[in-house]
């Protein structure tokens, strides 16, 4: 049974998008930490023993991992940051005259490196902050409420999204039950031991959602006029430039004065295509979820922390390198990133339900 106590999937994905935007405003190590924290609090305090909730550990090792590459990669390749504070020197390797501008090795700077720190922050706040909305929003009931147009393709993401969390859930069962057995569980042997087991349980899982969806009619679509299906790809297609155009626009430094109309008139035809190809879905839904109180403050406090960081001064947003510079925490924006810890109160605790984790 459908546990109608939990908050809607969309909820959650518009409240960490909303994080994710105000990380995109910021290299302030202070602020993206404190973003960090507060989708790992809610994480925390509101997701469920499901598979994909167990997928948040795995995003913040990835941002780890990314901030190390980012790093590395400053320091072989140089950095685009000058500096005076050397901090040592690699051997440089010659390049031809056509790879002007490229280097490999030689000096290493302070500034370059803390450049590339913040901006491997930035990165990794981004992919927590969509690791948070991955591991609070149960996929199968987000994708119930994709409009018919979507549903298609949400199948697609679904299954992509579940099936890294339902390997990794596999891969800690078989290696849990050598330990019981006294086998070893680690090394290259008891990997290639475990990975045989692991791809066959893949492969069930497949066969099982394939039949699944082949029994609930996957795939079937109604017949519309050709003028409808021709106006709904120039919809879609055309609403989907104007959101990029106008996105653009907000996030360049000239054009602001367009991109506000442009990324409104972009939405307005993107949804008019969505709903004209709803027309082609022939599905029903079954007790589909409401989007309550709840849902509005969870996805309010989302939206009202990117908007308070779009409208916070620059200055502290970004810490300077050249000079080296302390960050300094704003305490406007910080106050207005703890919005984001909303959820954490308001969103009720939901319980897994194993009958939902298949597409419906």
């Amino acid at each position: 049974m459908r546990n109608s106590g939990a908050l809607h999937a969309g909820a959650w994905w518009i409240w960490a998008l909303g994080l994710a935007a105000a990380a995109s405003r910021t290299t302030n190590p202070l602020l993206l930490g404190l973003l960090v924290g507060v989708a790992g609090y809610v994480v925390a305090a509101r997701r469920t023993d499901a598979p994909w909730a167990r997928s948040y550990g795995a995003f913040l090792r990835l941002g780890l991992a990314v901030i190390g590459i980012r790093l590395v990669f400053a320091v072989l390749l140089g950095s685009p940051i000058p500096g005076t504070h050397t901090v040592f020197t690699l051997p440089e390797v010659p390049l031809p005259d056509w790879a002007r501008g490229v280097r490999i090795g030689g000096r290493v700077t302070a500034e370059g490196l803390v450049f590339s720190l913040y901006d491997g922050l930035k990165l990794a706040s981004l992919l927590v902050c969509v690791g948070a909305a991955n591991a609070l929003a149960n996929p199968a009931r987000l994708l119930k409420s994709l409009p018919g147009a979507l549903y298609e393709a949400g199948v697609a993401v679904v299954v992509a999204m579940t099936f890294a969390p339902n390997l990794v859930a596999d891969v800690a069962r078989l290696r849990a039950a050598r330990r019981l057995r006294g086998r070893p569980d680690r090394g290259p042997k008891a990997l290639l031991q475990v990975g045989l087991p692991v791809l066959e349980g893949a492969l069930e899982r497949s066969v099982a959602m394939a039949a699944a969806m082949d029994a609930r009619g996957y795939g079937r679509t109604a017949r519309v006029p050709r003028s409808v299906r021709h106006l709904t790809n120039v919809l879609t297609l055309g609403g989907l430039t104007g959101v990029c155009a106008g996105t653009y626009g907000l996030l360049a430094d000239e054009g602001a004065g367009y991109g506000v109309p442009v990324l409104l008139l972009g939405l307005a035809a993107a949804l008019g295509g969505l709903l004209l190809g709803g027309r082609r879905s022939v599905r029903t839904r079954y007790r589909p979820d409401v989007w309550g109180v709840r849902a509005w403050l969870v996805s309010g406090s989302g939206a009202a922390v990117a908007a308070l960081m779009a409208a916070a001064p620059e200055a502290p947003l970004h810490p300077g390198v050249v000079p080296l510079t302390a960050p300094v925490l704003p305490l406007g924006a910080a106050g207005a990133v703890l919005i984001g810890l909303l959820p954490a109160f308001v969103a009720p605790a939901t319980r897994h339900d194993a009958s939902e984790e298949a597409p419906q």
